[in-house]
């Protein structure tokens, strides 16, 4: 039952992010809705220039993403800006249980971006198969590539190997198990840039790809 809601909750992602006139090409996509469901959850009430500002997009796109939550009933607003419903509320709660929290991580051995931002994903870690699915849906958002991890047996490891490529990594090591708290059976993502934003987007697209092919049946 839990994976037929969270299967509706990535659909309505999807709903919110797809074009309603074939003629109109949308610059946004379900990491710009999950954003901007973070950003309300946030400040409670957002106003469009702030949504411009943090998602990185212009005017017009924020008036049609703000339109298309309206449409779907998941937002309510006023003259003074937008927030959610009490429906937007059930969704972003459902799907913030899996993607649970998130961190910057310094340059290290474990990615190759100047800018890296790790998302944790619970209990994923028989979904994520050997992290190349990730890493191309974060190269597709831009970034320069993603590390996948599983958490398991207390360890951050390799996906499908008995392989842990930050044990020469102590302070990272600390600092993930203390702001991200995984426990086993969960996946981090981390997506690497040379742009804050885009390393923070790409973990994210590449996390909500992992759920929604987890949850798809």
């Amino acid at each position: 039952m839990y994976s037929y809601l969270l299967h509706q909750v990535t659909r309505m992602l999807a709903r919110v992010s797809d074009r309603y006139s074939p003629s109109r090409m949308l610059t946004f996509d379900a990491v710009h809705v999950f954003k901007t469901f973070q950003l309300m959850k946030k400040h409670g009430s957002v106003s469009r220039t702030l949504l411009m500002q943090e998602l990185g997009l212009g005017e017009g796109s924020i008036k049609t993403l703000v339109k298309h939550l309206k449409m779907n009933a998941l937002v309510e607003t006023s003259n003074g800006g937008m927030w959610m419903s009490e429906k937007g509320l059930r969704l972003y709660s459902k799907l913030s249980n899996v993607i649970a929290s998130e961190m910057t991580i310094p340059k290290c051995s474990i990615n190759i971006g100047k800018f890296n931002h790790a998302v944790l994903l619970k209990g994923e870690a028989a979904e994520v198969g050997n992290g190349i699915e990730q890493r191309d849906a974060a190269i597709k958002s831009g970034a320069v590539g993603a590390t996948t991890l599983v958490f398991d047996s207390d360890r951050f490891l390799m996906p499908g190997k008995n392989m842990d490529p930050v044990k020469s990594e102590p302070n990272i090591i600390k600092s993930m198990t203390e702001k991200l708290h995984p426990e086993n059976g969960d996946v981090v993502i981390i997506g690497s840039a040379d742009n804050k934003r885009i390393a923070e987007f790409a973990a994210k697209s590449a996390a909500l790809i992992t759920v929604s092919a987890h949850h798809k049946h």
